[in-house]
């Protein structure tokens, strides 16, 4: 054996995803997302009651992660937090997701000027800063967590029409596809049931990296005061609810925004796992 196939062999061990990494993000997800469809099963008080004599107590057996300035249990609030944060961020992605999706095969299908104009609107979306623009479509809708999930997936439209584009045109001038159209199968036809199905692998694992990007927007916009309204528990609000007491209570913004970044970290790893597999 060469030295430089011993190098080579040693590069691809070292850049291979180790497994643990992985199944200990799909199981800290899995965990979030039982917290978002079942808060009652992991948190039994209210997180939206305090107790006032109990206020700004450290992280103890009694209450884990701590409580707040009005006496809210902070592991309580983290837990029904989740459901606002993630269920938002779900909803934005599978917006981007559908509308980016169909964006994409339009444009890579029809060509000529549908692409074309369809192609520079993507080029505007990716002109505007992503909290910017999101910003500015929730002053126009108004404030509220639907709101939030279109202003969040509006941003995230124009990387799936992107990325669904190169896919559709790719497949699109495959020997199979042409000769579906050749064996006399409809434009609609062919597209739904070939070039469409043949074109979403990539466009999935873009959507589990959208997905940990979708919390980091609707967590900065909860902490600018554009999300859900107070005393309502969100990530992104609970972080700068505490900001004030940082000094003196630093689990108030620490630990919800660890759950944050673990959040983003584990969806970012299966993510990058379903596109080396794609590559493969």
């Amino acid at each position: 054996m060469t030295e430089t196939t011993r190098v080579i062999r040693r590069t691809r061990r070292v850049g291979r995803p180790r497994p643990i990494l992985l199944v200990g993000a799909a199981a800290y997800l899995a965990l979030m997302i039982a917290w978002a469809v079942l808060p009652g099963l992991f948190a039994h008080g209210d997180p939206v009651i305090g107790v006032a004599t109990e206020g700004l107590q450290a992280p103890s057996a009694a209450h884990w992660f701590g409580t707040d300035a009005t006496g809210r249990d902070m592991y309580t609030r983290v837990v029904f937090g989740s459901v606002h944060t993630l269920v938002t961020a779900l909803i934005a992605v599978l917006f981007g997701l559908v509308v980016g999706t169909g964006v994409g095969l339009l444009a890579g299908s029809l060509r000529g000027f549908v692409d074309a104009a369809l192609m520079r609107l993507v080029d505007v979306l990716l002109a505007v800063p992503s909290l910017l623009l999101s910003l500015s479509i929730i002053i126009v809708l108004g404030f509220g967590t639907a709101q939030v999930a279109i202003a969040v997936g509006i941003t995230s439209v124009a990387a799936f029409a992107r990325l669904a584009r190169a896919e559709v045109m790719r497949v699109r001038a495959t020997d199979y596809v042409e000769a579906a159209f050749a064996s006399g199968g409809s434009f609609l036809s062919v597209m739904l049931r070939h070039v469409l199905p043949n074109s979403l692998t990539p466009v999935i694992a873009l959507a589990a990296l959208q997905f940990g990007t979708a919390i980091l927007s609707i967590a900065a916009l909860g902490f600018l005061g554009y999300g859900v309204e107070p005393p309502t528990p969100e990530w992104g609000l609970m972080i700068a609810e505490g900001r004030n007491y940082i000094a003196t209570s630093w689990w108030l913004t620490t630990i919800p925004g660890v759950i944050v970044v673990l959040t983003v970290l584990a969806a970012n790893r299966i993510s990058t796992a379903v596109s080396d597999r794609n590559r493969a």
